[in-house]
């Protein structure tokens, strides 16, 4: 053995320098070889990469999809709350304008009457009540002399000729009211045909 390889050691030494570049090719052929085993190496941690780099996307695209459903949700929600306070007032205000009725009759039979606490009393309350509803919004429907509107008044009486002119309202027996722009309740009007 030892001979075997002073041989090989005396063959090297004794090579010429074309013989050396013969080999070179066989030494960059298994530096290729390290390349390739280094790229196939890589080509794992790559795909990796790439699809951490997928599931990080598709993560992404799923956040944003929840966000925009959530975002729908908010404002849907919103505008059902919206629709429900304004419902719930309306409900309210509708309940109460018997209320103002009487608190009207009352102001009207006290004007007769000799108590002027009793007539300032309900002077005051109707006045409170009115203040309210104009903070909600509410308002009287006044057409006295106008031309009928069947979407704001109900005709239950007809007037005469000389009442006013043909087709207008010449006397409110109970006041309608509006919330906004939708009727909470028509008026009762006379009205004088055409």
């Amino acid at each position: 053995m030892k001979g075997a390889n002073m041989s090989r050691k005396k063959n090297e030494l004794n090579e010429t320098p074309e013989e050396m570049k013969a080999e070179v090719p066989a030494e960059e052929e298994k530096e290729a070889g390290q390349e390739e085993t280094a790229e196939e190496v890589q080509d794992p941690a790559k795909q990796a990469l790439d699809e951490a780099n997928a599931k990080a996307a598709e993560y992404l695209a799923l956040a944003q999809r929840v966000q925009a459903d959530f975002e729908n949700f908010r404002r849907r929600n919103e505008s059902v709350r919206a629709d429900a306070y304004a419902d719930g007032r309306k409900d309210v205000a509708a309940m109460m304008l018997p209320v103002l009725d009487n608190l009207e009759r009352a102001v009207d039979a006290a004007a007769g009457s000799a108590d002027e606490a009793l007539k300032n009393g309900v002077e005051m309350v109707l006045k409170q009540m009115t203040d309210a509803y104009a903070k909600m919004e509410v308002k009287p429907i006044n057409r006295l002399g106008e031309k009928f509107d069947p979407n704001l008044e109900n005709a239950i009486l007809q007037g005469t000729e000389d009442e006013g002119e043909p087709g207008t309202v010449c006397q409110v027996l109970q006041k309608g009211y509006m919330i906004g722009d939708k009727v909470l309740r028509h008026a009762m009007v006379k009205v004088v045909p055409e």
